[in-house]
């Protein structure tokens, strides 16, 4: 492939990012396996969790973009039965490969001093309580230890609980141990974790910063110091440290994007396609656009999540995912699951402008197709909202 220059086009820029994310690596020619999530996160770093569960929860979906149907149990297994995954604080919360523990002690310890929540550092002996508990019985979940007393007598609030479990979740004490109907189970880590993890050496507080700084220029292929330092949520200091660590050791290397006001940083590990050919639905917290003003310079594609946006005030609906077709993102759907009727719902459908409607409505039925089989529903049903509802149920 070319070697980077100093200067990217919009469109070159905009084929590393999807190479970056996998989305010009090969699809599986058979069933889906361990390896080839691993190759996933490999690309991404990590799956967002998300508790919305109307079309289907946020962590399954990546996979499915890049990949295709799969068994969603893979996931599950890898984090709660084999260890490969853990869940804390990446982007938000996610699932991370256990590789990265190490990585996120400095945030654990940050946790204990300055974050979390300051009610709870004030009460050390409640912690300690809680602590205590989820070591005598976990895995458990929030419920179950408030059916316990404290030791003067008092009821334990299913507030105070939790938040005292998040806490001690944001510090490294407890971590999750498996879900039950999406409800945290928690334990503590020794339990759960492989030990060659625990005992592994922990970086410096600058070194692991540098190290998640790198990872998330992988993960993007080029991006702005702001890109980089989201992916993981970093401090803007304590990014800015860890992006000039990396520039002078040359793991980061500067470019221009055509049309980007900011500086951008290209990964050494950037590959340059020659084009993309891909269709692909996207979560709404996939981390191609998670970061909605990269989505927007990188794609000119203005998105925001309107779940928490009054009914009447939608302009696209309630769990809209964008439809990404080759190197564009070219169209915009609604979805529901709706599993008593046994059929995927789109109950709205939008063209991006400059695309034309049969060309996305070919690929997009046929990603709409295969959502509906891999969630195991028998149709789809194209509700009549939206610019693209109506050739796209033609086309179905």
């Amino acid at each position: 492939m070319p070697r980077p220059r100093e200067r990217l086009s919009l469109a070159t820029a905009r084929r590393v990012a999807l190479a970056a994310q996998g989305f010009t690596d090969p699809l599986p020619t058979g069933p889906v396996t361990k390896r080839h999530l691993r190759r996933v996160l490999g690309r991404t770093q990590l799956l967002q969790i998300d508790s919305v569960n109307v079309f289907q929860r946020a962590h399954y979906l990546p996979p499915f973009s890049r990949l295709g149907p799969y068994d969603m149990g893979l996931v599950d297994r890898m984090a709660f039965r084999d260890h490969e995954l853990f869940e804390y604080w990446g982007h938000a919360a996610a699932l991370l490969p256990v590789s990265f523990w190490p990585l996120m002690q400095w945030r654990m310890e940050r946790s204990r001093t300055e974050g979390g929540w300051p009610g709870m550092r004030a009460q050390p002996e409640f912690l300690a309580e809680v602590l205590a508990m989820v070591r005598e019985r976990g895995p458990v979940g929030a419920g179950e230890i408030r059916e316990g007393e404290r030791n003067k007598g008092t009821w334990w609030s299913w507030d105070d609980t939790k938040i005292a479990l998040e806490h001690l979740f944001v510090c490294g004490d407890v971590t999750t141990a498996g879900r039950r109907s999406f409800e945290r189970l928690y334990d503590v880590p020794e339990r759960v974790l492989p030990a060659a993890v625990l005992n592994a050496p922990v970086p410096s507080r600058e070194k692991a910063q540098q190290e998640l700084m790198r990872l998330s220029a992988r993960a993007h292929g080029v991006g702005t110091e702001r890109d980089l330092r989201d992916y993981f949520r970093l401090r803007p200091l304590d990014a800015r440290a860890a992006l000039q660590a990396l520039l002078d050791s040359g793991d980061l290397l500067p470019v221009e994007v055509e049309g980007w006001q900011q500086p951008a940083y290209l990964s050494p590990d950037a590959a340059f396609p020659r084009k993309v050919t891909r269709s692909a639905l996207l979560s709404p917290f996939d981390p191609l656009v998670w970061e909605r003003a990269r989505t927007e310079r990188l794609f000119d594609f203005f998105y925001r999540i309107e779940i928490y946006v009054p009914a009447p005030k939608r302009v696209h609906g309630y769990y809209v995912l964008p439809f990404l077709h080759d190197e564009a993102i070219a169209a915009r759907v609604d979805l529901k699951a709706d599993r008593r009727a046994g059929v995927l719902r789109v109950l709205a459908s939008w063209l991006e402008p400059g695309h034309e409607p049969l060309d996305v409505v070919t690929a997009l039925a046929a990603e709409l197709r295969k959502a509906a089989d891999w969630q195991g529903l028998a149709d789809v049903v194209i509700e009549p909202r939206g610019d693209l509802s109506e050739v796209l149920s033609s086309v179905l």
